[in-house]
């Protein structure tokens, strides 16, 4: 009789694109090694009782941040450890130079090895990166990037394209530590060395450029014109500032040069109708080019009618509830393609000194089930099925995780989360094991809370208990398929 360290059992497993079914599931050393329709208790060391639970596969956060106003170590423990209170169990996260972060400018070959060794006792979650690259220099470094240390995402910010960001923000030259342009033009040659990497290695998996999409000059204009008038409503009047059509008029200069290029785009953050439209429209205007559409956990959980005072300012902005709307349909009728939290843990004090001058940005990672159960499968009929997929399969498959992360079958990791998806609570900051010391979610009530989160088959929180430390998580180098013996390595297979 085949024996199991871990078993999961009466269960309703959700599975992507199949749907729910009641199934037992066997864990030995950190694979899922069976399901079945029962599996013995006498099999496993250890049985948890899931009867009228939902087994979801743990979920990936494709857009995370660590280190940006906090110190990098110090983050990345906090907001692993409030991903794994929330059923995350993979995190990649976004990483440049320049201001923020670790303060530093030069080539990766120098820096990214430091941000390895910062985060090897840090996560609690397995984790990835995914790269800003700013200079040419960077660009020649891609490939090195992929093939050696396992980054197989990279960023471009069109709002650092302009000398002169929105509003009070700080001359970009200085902000980046580069006198690089990071122009259109640039945007175009890292297309091409995107495109080109991401044929050279395409039996391994996609290597993909994701993009944060708002027109700069738009914004420049839009806020002062919005200083002049003012609403009273500070989140209103940031929307304002920085208005859909201005991410829907990057979007589409986007699609032009995915096009030309052939380079793979996720277009990250999408918060708006607009932008929504538009990144519907260049998918027809150019068939066949490669495009994920993200949306935030922020954008869809949250709008500026409720008021959140400086506590709700991000880029893109907090939008009104047309939009929160309009988002929600184009989740359910699967135009969007992966849900994030975008987290930036900050703390309240960074959030004071005027609507212009504060800092954008909070964690929301532990909220990701609890906002996508609640407003999405009780209030709008989004099926369980169609979560695991946003929040889990849809970024493996993306981010080149699948088949090692992002499905419940036999052979993937054991990451797991098991839900009580009828168990309510009242959001506070504390609940959230975040560092950040407020939440603009404060005061309101979800269902669908994690009980168990198990991380390649440790259980690695139970009930409010954190059963590993940071330190458990481990770098995960994608695409997988490229680097799979060195990952199975790691990880004990």
């Amino acid at each position: 009789m085949q024996r199991y360290h871990l078993l999961i059992k009466d269960g309703n497993v959700v599975f992507p694109f199949l749907g729910v079914q009641q199934a037992d599931i066997g864990i030995v050393g950190e694979k899922i090694a069976s399901i079945a329709e029962s599996i013995p208790l006498d099999s496993a060391e250890r049985v948890i009782e899931a009867k009228g639970r939902f087994i979801f596969p743990g979920a990936i956060d494709s857009h995370f941040h660590v280190g940006i106003y906090r110190s990098f170590q110090d983050d990345a423990v906090s907001e692993s450890t409030s991903a794994i209170s929330g059923g995350v169990t993979t995190t990649l996260a976004y990483f440049r130079t320049g201001s923020h972060y670790l303060n530093k400018t030069g080539p990766y070959r120098e820096i990214f090895p430091e941000v390895l060794r910062l985060s090897k006792d840090s996560f609690l979650t397995d984790y990835g990166y995914s790269l800003a690259l700013l200079t040419k220099e960077h660009l020649h470094e891609m490939e090195w990037l992929v093939r050696s240390k396992g980054v197989s995402t990279f960023k471009y910010y069109t709002i650092f394209r302009s000398l002169n960001l929105a509003g009070d923000s700080p001359d970009a030259s200085n902000y980046l530590m580069t006198e690089n342009p990071v122009d259109l033009g640039f945007l175009y040659e890292y297309m091409g060395e995107v495109s080109r990497i991401n044929d050279l290695l395409k039996r391994f998996g996609k290597i993909r450029l994701s993009v944060h999409c708002e027109d700069p000059e738009i914004i420049r204009v839009s806020t002062e014109e919005t200083k002049e008038r003012g609403s009273g409503n500070p989140l209103k009047d940031y929307s304002d500032a920085r208005p859909g059509w201005a991410e829907a008029l990057a979007i589409r200069e986007i699609g032009v040069l995915a096009h030309r290029t052939r380079c793979p785009v996720n277009l990250v953050h999408l918060s708006s109708r607009d932008a929504i439209d538009a990144a519907r429209d260049i998918t027809r205007s150019h068939p066949g080019i490669d495009i994920l559409r993200e949306v935030t956990l922020h954008h869809l959980g949250l709008s500026y009618e409720q008021n959140y005072g400086l506590l709700g300012k991000i880029n893109p902005p907090i939008r009104g509830q047309e939009d929160v709307e309009y988002l929600w349909n184009s989740v359910i009728e699967g135009t969007i393609d992966t849900v994030v939290s975008d987290t930036s843990s900050i703390t309240r004090a960074m959030k004071e000194g005027g609507l212009w001058s504060c800092q954008p940005g909070f964690s929301s990672v532990a909220l990701m089930f609890p906002v996508l159960i609640t407003e999405g499968y009780h209030k709008r009929g989004l099926p369980l099925h169609r979560i695991a997929e946003l929040t889990s399969f849809n970024p493996a498959r993306h981010y080149n995780l699948y088949p090692k992360k992002g499905t419940i079958t036999v052979g993937s990791d054991a990451d797991l989360v098991v839900i009580d998806i009828d168990e309510e609570r009242d959001v506070n900051a504390g609940m959230l094991r975040s560092g950040q010391d407020f939440t603009p979610y404060e005061g309101l009530r979800f269902k669908g809370w994690p009980q168990y989160t198990i991380l390649r088959g440790k259980v690695v929180f139970e009930k409010g208990k954190f059963l590993e430390k940071p330190g458990y998580g481990r770098y995960i180098k994608r695409p997988v398929g490229l680097h799979c013996q060195e990952n199975d390595i790691a990880h004990g297979a």
